[in-house]
C-alpha cells in the first residue's frame, strides 16, 4: 500500500529513534514495513507491521523476517492508522498478533479521523489484547507507557515522540539528531567567538591600562622634575637676597 506523508513521517520516526535507542543492544533488532512471514511453506501467512521490535534476537538487516529462522517473533508492534485500514488493524491484524505473541500492539491515528484517543496501547494477557492506561499531562497531549521497551510514548503538537522516562529526554531521529548536533556546534562556535571577544577585551582593557598607568607615571615624573628645579629655583633667590 501507497504511504502518505502522515503515514511515512511517523513511521521513519519510529524506525530510526528506535535504532538509535537500542544501537547498543546486539539482541534488539527495530524495524518496519517490512514482511513477517509466520507459517512456513505459507507465502500467504505473512503481516506487515509498520513498526516493531524484538527483543532477544540478533540485531543485523534482514530481506524479511520469518519467524521459523528466527528465536521469537515481535514484542512490540505500532500501526500507524487510518480510517481506511481500520477494519485490517482492529480485525485481521489485532489477531494475527495476538497469535504471535506480540506482548505490545500500538495503534497511532495521525489525522485523528477516527481513533479517539489518536494514540491506544494494547497488553496481551490471556491470548487477548487488554488496553493500556493513558495519561494527560499538565501540559497537554497524551502520554502512555511501554514496559516492553521502557519507553514513554507521548503525543502533543509535534506528533508521537518517545521519552527515556529516566532522563526525561526525547529520542530523535537521524535527521533531528543531526539537527541536534548542527545547533549544538554552533551554540559552541557562537559561545568560542564570545569567549575570544572576551579575552581580547579583557587584554585590551588591560593595555589601555597600563598605557595609563604610564602616562600617569611620566607625568608624575615630570611634575617632580618641574617640582625640583622649582625648589632649586626658590633656594637660589634665598641665597641671593642674602648677598
Amino acid at each position: 500500500m501507497a504511504e502518505s506523508d502522515f503515514q511515512r513521517e511517523p513511521l521513519i520516526y519510529a524506525v530510526e529513534s528506535l535504532r538509535i535507542y537500542f544501537q547498543d543492544r546486539a539482541d534488539v533488532y527495530v524495524s518496519g514495513n517490512m514482511f513477517v512471514y509466520y507459517e512456513e511453506g505459507n507465502p500467504k501467512a505473512v503481516v506487515v507491521p509498520d513498526v516493531f521490535v524484538v527483543i532477544g534476537t540478533p540485531s543485523h538487516d534482514r530481506p524479511s523476517y520469518k519467524l521459523w529462522q528466527e528465536p521469537k517473533g515481535p514484542d512490540f508492534v505500532l500501526e500507524i492508522t487510518f480510517r481506511s485500514t481500520y477494519s485490517e488493524d482492529q480485525g485481521a491484524k489485532r489477531g494475527i498478533y495476538a497469535l504471535l505473541g506480540v506482548s505490545e500492539y500500538w495503534q497511532y491515528d495521525p489525522t485523528g479521523d477516527y481513533l479517539q484517543p489518536v494514540l491506544q496501547g494494547l497488553q496481551l494477557a490471556d491470548r487477548n489484547y487488554w488496553p493500556l492506561p493513558a495519561k494527560r499531562p499538565p501540559d497537554g497531549g497524551l502520554l502512555m507507557h511501554s514496559a516492553v521497551l521502557g519507553l514513554d510514548l507521548r503525543v502533543d503538537d509535534g506528533g508521537l515522540r518517545f521519552y527515556d522516562p529516566a532522563t526525561n529526554q526525547k529520542l530523535r531521529s537521524h535527521s533531528e539528531a543531526e539537527w541536534a548536533c548542527h545547533h549544538a556546534e554552533l551554540a559552541r562556535r557562537t559561545a568560542e567567538t564570545a569567549r575570544q571577544a572576551a579575552e581580547q577585551a579583557i587584554r585590551e582593557a588591560a593595555l589601555a591600562r597600563q598605557a595609563a598607568e604610564a602616562r600617569a607615571e611620566h607625568e608624575a615624573a615630570q611634575r617632580r622634575a618641574l617640582e625640583a628645579r622649582l625648589a632649586e629655583f626658590r633656594n637660589l633667590l634665598d641665597t641671593s637676597s642674602f648677598r
